[in-house]
Parts: C-alpha cells; sequence; structure tokens
C-alpha cells in the first residue's frame, strides 16, 4: 500500500481527519485521537502503525513484516507498525486501520461519539 492508498482508505473511514506532524507523518485521527500513521519507516518502503487489541498486537509481533511501533509501544501502548507489507496484505492492512479506528473511537466519551455518529448500533 502506498502512503496515498493509505490516505484514501484512511479518509473513507467515519468521522476522520488528517495532519501531517512528527517528521511528515501522515497521521489520522478520530475524534482527535490518533489510530494510524504513516511514516516512521526505517527504509524507503512506506510503514503504517495502527492501535491493536492486546490478542493482535502479540499475534502481529511474531509475524514477518510487522513489529511494537516504534515509540509508541515501547510507552507500553498496544500499537502495531507494518513495515514490510506486500500488495497481498492490503486487505489485512485495511481489517487492522478499521479496527484500530474502531477501537480508538470506543475510547472517546460517549457524547464525543454520539457527537459524531459513532458506534450507536
Amino acid at each position: 500500500m502506498t502512503y496515498e492508498e493509505f490516505s484514501d482508505f484512511c479518509r473513507s473511514l467515519p468521522a476522520t481527519s488528517y495532519v501531517v506532524q512528527w517528521g511528515g507523518s501522515h497521521v489520522w485521527k478520530v475524534g482527535g485521537k490518533v489510530f494510524a500513521i504513516g511514516g516512521w519507516g526505517e527504509s524507503d518502503k512506506p510503514a503504517f502503525s495502527f492501535k491493536t487489541s492486546e490478542l493482535n498486537f502479540y499475534f502481529l509481533d511474531d509475524q514477518p513484516g510487522y513489529r511494537p511501533a516504534p515509540y509508541l509501544a515501547s510507552r507500553g501502548m498496544k500499537w502495531i507498525q507494518q513495515y514490510d507489507g506486500h500488495v497481498a496484505e492490503d486487505d489485512e492492512l485495511k481489517y487492522y486501520l478499521k479496527e484500530s479506528h474502531r477501537i480508538v473511537s470506543l475510547g472517546l466519551t460517549k457524547k464525543k461519539q454520539k457527537e459524531l455518529g459513532l458506534n450507536q448500533d
């Protein structure tokens, strides 16, 4: 996935906003809280960081092309970075980005969720 494809996908999720920060990273937020970061890779290949459940964190930590997200995971947060993805894994990455959006949106206050039209099922 390219950074442009990453941004297009994140933009398609509800109530998102975008900012470039932290050394030119593509940062996506829901309700003002970060759910995905494009950047911070150690090579020329795109790298994507996202919040995960505890179970997915430990699962992905052992998978090739994934690692605990720099800076975030070292502070005890359950964030993973895909740093060596292939086109065949784009659907998998989209799943984890969508899950990150959901996890972060559930952490917003009920009032903020209602205001943004999130999690109203």
